[in-house]
């Protein structure tokens, strides 16, 4: 048996209880009812899985106008109602006409038993599919609403802040292809976000792909999907993140990390706005709001092929530059404020504030991890401190005094610099290949990489 609730709406009273008689076996519950006005409080509540509805109720009616209205009335009240229409004389157009209305099928008097059954079953399995969908919809604006959060602002009041929002106004309600500039932990996926969340997608999915985290061989089964058995680890069929983003936002972050090779079907997606999953030969239309970011210098990159000058050109009909926090030394306090607030509650230390002369000291560092390692020391100096005021010697920074010190580390600095400049020639700047020929750690490489301006 299934466990569905079925509401049968006829003023024949012989019908109601032959439907009762051919669906009880079947369905849990089974409500007849002659008359649709008694049906407006189950249809308020979405009480029922599928509607059993009568063409006419009026003795001696034929035109099925009851019907329509009927059907009219109770989608208004519940858009996603799953009605099944009935009617004694098989009239092809009532039929067609409850249909466009929103009737999902309907069934003519007299019945064939297996025929009514069958019908009812179908409308009972699309309408808990719908109910499914509406689950999932819910479940996606919750969790996207969750990731927001964390993503939630744009902190600064600065002079180059305020030049960054003005961009974001004007691009955001565009369909414009963006490219954020910008050292790591400068808040490029924030700044993305900030434009998905003021786009007309913004009831859509915002995708995030790390494109430095894919390996090479894996980017067109991560980007398009895969069928079934394409592969090795195919298993099933599986969509890219071009489909999940679809009518949404696709944020692609590192995009400098692309090899030429993988620029070329990167493009071919973008400008034929569809894609082809590995092992397919089916096209299939993507319609995107594509935003792309990097710590890299693409515009010389492509000036020396490096990288693609159509790609380059594709990806950023506007480029937007996100400003180093040692270029906005006045959103210091401001930001400051901000984690302190976010640590001191989660390591519930709710009094702890920080000096005048605390703020001094942060101002006067260089910040080259930018608005993260801001974050960090803030969240370790919390932990770390018992006291209610953080004081400048409770920040511990990578500052060092000793200026004879500071010259040896020059010259290393630069025996570095020039040692990672040609590992990420020979491997034609793909940072991951220059960071493994290296021995480093790609995150080691990133920092090191916007420490030397690359």
């Amino acid at each position: 048996m299934i466990n569905g609730k079925i509401l049968v709406i006829d003023d024949d009273k012989d019908i109601l209880l032959s439907t009762k008689v051919v669906l009880k076996k079947d369905f849990a519950e089974i409500k007849a009812v002659s008359n649709p006005e008694d049906v407006v409080p189950y249809i308020e509540k979405k009480f029922f899985d599928v509607i059993l509805l009568d063409m006419n109720f009026t003795t001696g009616a034929t035109s099925g106008k009851e019907g329509l209205e009927w059907l009219k009335r109770i989608l208004k009240i519940d858009p996603e109602a799953t009605v099944v229409m009935m009617t004694a004389y098989g009239d092809i157009n009532l039929a067609i006409d409850s249909m466009k209305i929103g009737a999902v099928d309907f069934v003519v008097k007299p019945w064939d038993n297996k025929k009514l059954l069958a019908t009812i079953i179908s409308a009972y399995n699309l309408s808990k599919s719908k109910q499914e969908i509406i689950k999932l919809k819910n479940k996606q604006q919750i969790l996207v609403q969750d990731i927001d959060q964390s993503y939630s602002e744009i902190i600064g009041q600065s002079e180059k802040m305020q030049e960054l929002f003005d961009i974001i106004n004007k691009v955001a309600k565009t369909d414009a292809n963006i490219l954020i500039l910008g050292e790591n932990g400068t808040g490029k996926e924030i700044i993305a976000r900030a434009i998905h969340r003021q786009s007309e997608r913004a009831n859509k999915l915002f995708i995030n792909v790390d494109l430095g985290a894919i390996h090479e061989n894996l980017f067109e089964s991560e980007l398009f999907g895969h069928t079934k058995g394409s592969f090795t680890d195919a298993k099933e069929d599986r969509a890219g993140r071009f489909e999940v983003a679809n009518e949404g936002t696709l944020f692609l972050d590192e995009i400098g990390n692309l090899s030429m090779s993988l620029q070329s079907k990167l493009l071919t997606a973008i400008q034929k706005k569809e894609i082809m999953r590995v092992g397919s030969n089916k096209s299939i239309p993507v319609n995107i709001r594509l935003i792309c970011a990097t710590n890299m210098p693409l515009k010389e990159m492509a000036d020396h092929n490096k990288f693609r000058q159509d790609l380059y050109f594709r990806i950023n009909t506007v480029e937007i530059h996100v400003p180093p926090l040692r270029d906005r030394l006045d959103d210091i306090s401001l930001i400051s404020e901000h984690f302190l607030d976010i640590y001191r509650k989660k390591y519930k230390k709710n009094e702890m504030k920080i000096s005048t002369e605390a703020i001094k000291k942060l101002k006067k560092y260089s910040w080259p991890g930018n608005i993260r390692e801001l974050q960090h020391i803030i969240e370790r100096t919390v932990i770390m401190s018992n006291c209610n005021v953080l004081n400048d010697s409770d920040f511990v920074l990578n500052i060092t005094e000793n200026s004879s010190l500071n010259k040896n580390i020059l010259n290393l600095e630069e025996v570095e610099k020039r040692t990672i400049e040609k590992a990420l020639k020979k491997h034609n700047y793909n940072v991951s290949a220059a960071s493994k020929d290296l021995g480093l750690g790609r995150t080691t490489m990133y920092r090191k990489m916007t420490k030397y301006g690359f």
